[in-house]
């Protein structure tokens, strides 16, 4: 049985921020919202100097059999047409 892959809303997004200063390993942790891992990342910058972070955005994603797609026509693809 073939299946899709899609991203599940309900389990919402987390953000987070990585100092990628040598060494450093300062991180902001997860966050329900991007503003504030930005915030954390600006704030380590002026306490440190460290300029460079890496940013990761985690969603949460359900895999559906297809044949239950096609029955549910309402239902959005990340292109919000179904696909």
């Amino acid at each position: 049985m073939e299946h899709t892959i899609r991203h599940a809303p309900e389990g919402g997004v987390t953000y987070e921020a990585f100092c990628a200063a040598y060494l450093c390993g300062a991180q902001s942790g997860p966050l329900d919202e991007q503003e504030a891992a930005q915030d954390w990342a600006l704030r380590h910058t002026v306490r440190t100097g460290h300029i460079l972070f890496r940013r990761v955005y985690t969603d949460h994603a359900r895999a559906t059999p297809t044949a239950e797609l096609s029955q549910h026509p309402n239902v959005m693809g990340p292109q919000g047409d179904g696909r």
